[in-house]
């Protein structure tokens, strides 16, 4: 929104209204702080290869990003300019893609950022001591088109190599005040110095909220002052001088300053268990609340969920869309009277949506175009199928209302502003009087009625009823993952094995499984199991329930595993167990600064039954029971000999918790490696006597 292009800015005058920031701070120095890099005067220190022993196994590192933003005059209109300088070392080869930069320039209809004043250098020291520097040919810079708002534009540093210290630096102006730019602190590389700085009028009143699991090094705010000289313009009307230019004014404004700085951010890794980056990269927010005109009540811009519900429900292709759904009368029709029970209707529709139309793989929250052209064309995005399924369950006689998500590799949804931005996903609701809300979704042909794709399962979504706020939704699963393996094994006196696996996958786990079957085919999936367990041989397999998505797949086949030496053994070896377990502990860091989001109660259950060689006695190992804190889980390890010449193994991982937090890390990650380690713990068997 450019608000100030109908507004007279001359006439602006000081008012406070205070930023807010989630975290405290204190007052800023009354001088102000030095600048914590300059452009053009790289330190000696960033060419000794003693000074990156700590990230030597990062390809590059952020020496110092160091960012402002300010409001100012630019060609007589007040405007946002941001400026940003960015000096880097690259440290191998494969860090030569950070010499490539995106600057994003955002632009609606007449409006557009603009990016001026860009400069860049490559500095290599050479084998005599010398500094070499390259400079950035400006205009060998060049813009890609990513949306229809959105332009990117990209630039390369010359003359880059192992060793060499890149610095560049742009100033991007803005008109787009409901758009203040994020700053981001963390990248994939470790950063030594990231710091922002902004300078905001106090008319404005904008919200500063700071995300991420990393502790701010400064957090300041003081005050301060900018003068503008401004174009006066005749006033708004149809005249034919309205708009026009009558004269500049120089405006003195009152202005709040904050500074915020990170030191040394690790390197952000992906590991297991995760949403998206955006959830968890330390990032500072900005929302604008309010604008505070003289003579003039405070502008209250921060939204509510009656609005925007009312903009939905009135969107061609959302809420309107739902109101023609009659072509679906005729085959909705005879449902009706076939499933007097809600639930079972709702799963009937459901049923009915999924073979009508196949979801895309595009995720939206509003149609693509009218419904009936999607039900037409037997295709369409996660918006086109799931509109379709609340419109079929109101022509079924339900009461469906939408619910809008973010999925999971979208990222997380703050529950303090109604933005519809943060949302990119929709599905129905089904409310059942004395019984939890029906939540249903129409892209997975993989899950049955009531069970929510993976990528959905983030935490909350919000509904659109007809009428008033709506409310909040929990997307957390009642239904689990979980893994059941009964293995019936013989083994003889030359350490042959042989018997029989069943196994069988329930809720999540069944969907997965369904979706490598889905894959691969079964020859193949079968195949691929054998192959990842040395000389494993699977002669026959059997599948079942494989089409009926409600019930757990189930899979059965033979098993033989040769002795590794011929001969009769006098002494046996075996590690039963760490075939069927998990190959390796998923928690591999020390240390994590995040949650972890597993998005579902888990249960991974082995029972292994060994019968020993005639003559043979096996000694059993040690039980275990271990147990994570405030009941997020439990591993349970025992050996028996439930009758003569048998031994039974169980192992037994119960995760409780769809999302453990970034404390219980540790406990987490030591219970794995003590599962892995009874696992893995062999069985000795010796012939009697």
């Amino acid at each position: 929104m450019v608000w100030m292009k109908t507004r007279p800015w001359w006439a602006l005058a000081a008012l406070a209204w205070p930023l807010s920031t989630a975290l405290a701070q204190t007052p800023a120095p009354k001088e102000p702080a030095p600048l914590p890099l300059r452009f053009g005067q790289p330190d000696p220190a960033d060419f000794e290869a003693a000074s990156f022993a700590a990230d030597s196994g990062a390809v590059a590192v952020v020496l110092c990003d160091y960012g402002t933003a300010r409001f100012g005059s630019v060609a007589g209109e007040m405007s946002i300019i941001h400026e940003r300088t960015v000096r880097l070392k690259i440290l191998k080869k494969a860090g030569y893609d950070y010499a490539t930069v995106e600057v994003p320039l955002y632009h609606n209809n007449e409006n557009s950022e603009k990016l001026s004043n860009l400069r860049g250098f490559t500095y290599v020291r050479g084998a005599d001591g010398k500094l070499a520097k390259t400079k950035l040919d400006a205009n060998t810079a060049f813009e890609e088109k990513r949306t229809n708002n959105l332009q990117v534009r990209k630039f390369t540093l010359p003359g880059v190599q192992e060793g060499a210290v890149i610095e560049y630096a742009y100033t991007v102006t803005s008109t787009f005040f409901t758009n203040f730019q994020d700053w981001t602190f963390q990248r994939e590389i470790p950063t030594r110095w990231s710091e922002f700085r902004t300078s905001i009028p106090q008319v404005y009143q904008y919200k500063a909220l700071y995300q991420g699991y990393l502790p701010l090094a400064i957090n300041e705010m003081g005050k301060g002052s900018v003068t503008m000289l401004l174009t006066r313009r005749v006033g708004e009307g149809a005249g034919a001088l309205a708009g026009t230019m009558s004269g500049e004014s120089s405006v003195s404004l009152s202005t709040e300053q904050h500074r915020w700085v990170i030191r040394n951010a690790p390197a952000f890794r992906e590991e297991p268990y995760l949403t998206t980056a955006s959830d968890y990269l330390a990032r500072m927010n900005f929302e604008l609340a309010g604008i505070q005109m003289p003579d003039e009540p405070f502008r209250d811009l921060t939204d509510s969920w009656a609005k925007k519900n009312k903009v939905l429900l009135e969107d061609e292709f959302f809420g309107l869309a739902l109101k023609h759904g009659s072509f679906l009368a005729e085959a909705i029709k005879p449902l009706i009277a076939q499933y007097p029970d809600p639930a079972a209707r709702a799963a009937a529709v459901r049923e009915l949506v999924l073979k009508s139309v196949k979801y895309d793989g595009t995720n939206r929250y509003s149609a693509s175009g009218p419904l009936k052209k999607s039900y037409e064309l037997h295709r369409g995005t996660s918006a086109d199928v799931n509109l379709l399924l609340i419109a079929a369950l109101r022509q079924a006689g339900l009461a469906a209302q939408p619910v809008i998500l973010s999925t999971r590799a979208h990222g997380r949804v703050s529950q303090e502003y109604p933005l519809l931005e943060q949302f990119n996903y929709v599905m129905a609701l089904v409310e059942q009087p004395g019984q939890p809300d029906l939540l249903l979704d129409a892209t997975e042909p993989l899950l049955p009625a009531g069970v929510l794709p993976r990528y959905c399962l983030n935490r909350i979504g919000h509904t659109v009823p007809e009428a008033g706020d709506g409310r909040w939704v929990s997307l957390e699963p009642s239904q689990r993952y979980l893994h059941f393996q009964n293995v019936q094994l013989t083994l003889d006196a030359q350490g042959n094995l042989a018997g029989q696996v069943q196994e069988e996958y329930s809720g999540y786990a069944g969907l997965e499984a369904r979706e490598q079957i889905q894959q691969l085919g079964e020859k193949k999936y079968v195949a691929q199991l054998a192959a990842t367990h040395p000389g494993w041989e699977i002669p026959t397999y059997a599948f079942s329930a494989q089409q009926q998505v409600s019930k757990p797949l189930a899979l059965r086949y033979d098993l033989r595993q040769p002795a590794a030496t011929p001969g009769t053994a006098q002494e046996l070896y075996l590690k039963p167990l760490e075939a069927f377990g998990e190959a390796q502990n998923p928690f591999r860091h020390a240390e994590r600064s995040y949650p972890v989001d597993i998005g579902m109660v888990q249960h991974e259950i082995i029972v292994l039954t060994l019968a020993l060689p005639a003559g043979y006695t096996a000694e059993l190992p040690k039980p275990a029971s271990l147990m994570l804190p405030d009941k997020g889980g439990r591993y349970v390890y025992a050996a028996s000999s439930p009758t003569p010449g048998t031994v039974q193994l169980t192992s037994r991982l119960t995760l409780d918790k769809p999302v453990y937090s970034a404390e219980e890390y540790q406990g987490l990650r030591e219970l794995y490696r003590q599962m892995l380690a009874k696992q893995a713990e062999a069985l000795v068997i010796r012939k009697a006597g």
